[in-house]
């Protein structure tokens, strides 16, 4: 039987679990022809659930009508180097692949695609044609950070020129009839995008934000359901993974080959082949945290690796205080499913979503380089006073001077 679980692609819609709220709230805005922006961390599911507003038993499951919707999915990552006047070329083309029988359309866009540059308002006369038509366009748009970034030919006059164009047309009175706009980001658009002017509207102002979360339990049972392991064993998946589709479905994928081989599985080449497979993940988590999200990820690292060296061997006083002063990113970390907050007995702490990334995290400070050493422990006195980042530098030393103390991955998990 094949491997139930996906890893390096979308999940396809028969495999999909969960979200069935959101999935609901997506369909509401749809109907109503409103914008939807969809945000959450690596991982989380995004392109999956974009992916899922595609398919036409999926909306015919949620009463809907396929057939009056011309359904375009892009990704801008596909555009390189991202422009505009590209963004809005490829949804014409992509728009024109979906009207097989409309030969007239057909013709108009390809008139429109002759153009040397085209913008948001040649969409109007197709979305007022599709409206004659009984029809309306669903725009499912992901990796949106990458229309938010600047490179050499697409500035910050270029981004906010960009985002009007797709507020405008959202707003316009009659064309905004035909169209509805899911996007989906790596964090909340106001993170992202321009900050705002004044006397002028907010260029997000006509979305509904909507984040994707870790799995809950339920979700989280669900896409393991006939997995024949003993609940220790589900708990400790629970523990390294935490709701994180990606990282649940690569430790399935793993555990599934063992079972399927009639293998009991090891629980040492389990960690050393999770723990490889789900590198590139830790990776793009880190990448994509700011200068002050990264240090404060390290720091929650170094608390967790200093409860588990025994003897104390640095201190890491008055951490606490850093965390508070840090609230907003804290809050943001959190948001995306990185970090988790416990309150107990009146007392603040954080932990990592998953465990593993707190190991990853130890084992990129053990292999820094000196001149990376030295360039971190300015950006801590941008964060802390003097005595803690001289404290934080200490524990950082001791790290990378002394790597044979740090647990293996094996021990790091708790044991599985």
């Amino acid at each position: 039987m094949p491997n139930p679980f996906t890893v390096g692609q979308p999940v396809p819609p028969e495999r999909f679990v969960g979200r069935e709220t959101q999935l609901a709230t997506a369909f509401d805005q749809i109907c109503s022809r409103s914008n939807l922006a969809v945000w959450g961390g690596p991982g989380i599911g995004k392109t999956s659930f974009l992916r899922l507003l595609t398919y036409p038993k999926v909306w015919q499951e949620q009463g809907q009508e396929p057939a009056t919707a011309v359904i375009v999915l892009l990704d801008c990552l596909s555009i390189q180097p991202f422009s505009a006047h590209s963004f809005w070329r490829k949804i014409l083309s992509l728009i024109k692949d979906q009207l097989d029988g409309n030969a007239t359309l057909q013709t108009d866009i390809e008139q429109l695609l002759g153009k040397d540059r085209v913008v948001s308002n040649d969409l109007v006369p197709i979305l007022r044609q599709l409206g004659e038509d009984n029809k309306f366009l669903v725009l499912l748009i992901d990796d949106y950070d990458a229309a938010l970034r600047t490179n050499d030919s697409y500035n910050k006059a270029d981004i906010e020129a960009f985002l009007y164009g797709c507020r405008n047309l959202a707003n316009s009175e009659q064309e905004s009839k035909y169209i509805s706009m899911i996007v989906a980001s790596s964090r909340r658009l106001t993170e992202l995008g321009p900050p705002l002017t004044p006397g002028q509207s907010p260029w997000y102002n006509h979305y509904l934000f909507l984040r994707l979360k870790p799995f809950t339990d339920r979700e989280f049972d669900a896409l393991l359901a006939g997995m024949l392991i003993t609940p220790a064993l589900r708990d400790k998946i629970r523990e390294i993974a935490d709701g994180n589709p990606t990282l649940v479905q690569n430790a399935g994928y793993l555990l599934y080959q063992e079972l399927r081989a009639s293998e009991v599985p090891d629980s040492h080449t389990f960690a050393r082949e999770f723990q490889s497979a789900t590198e590139h993940f830790f990776q793009a988590t880190w990448e994509r945290c700011n200068e002050i999200e990264q240090i404060l990820l390290m720091l929650i690292a170094l608390c967790s690796l200093e409860g588990r060296l025994g003897n104390k061997r640095y201190s890491l006083k008055d951490i606490e205080n850093i965390f508070s002063q840090k609230e907003l990113e804290i809050n943001a970390l959190e948001n995306r499913g990185i970090i988790k907050r416990e309150e107990q007995a009146g007392k603040t702490t954080y932990s990592f979503a998953s465990s593993l990334m707190g190991w990853w995290i130890v084992k990129k400070i053990q292999n820094s380089t000196e001149k990376e050493l030295q360039q971190r422990q300015l950006g801590f006195l941008n964060l802390m006073n003097h005595k803690q980042a001289e404290n934080i530098g200490t524990a950082i030393r001791w790290i990378w001077k002394n790597k044979d103390k740090v647990p293996p991955v094996l021990e790091w998990l708790g044991g599985l």
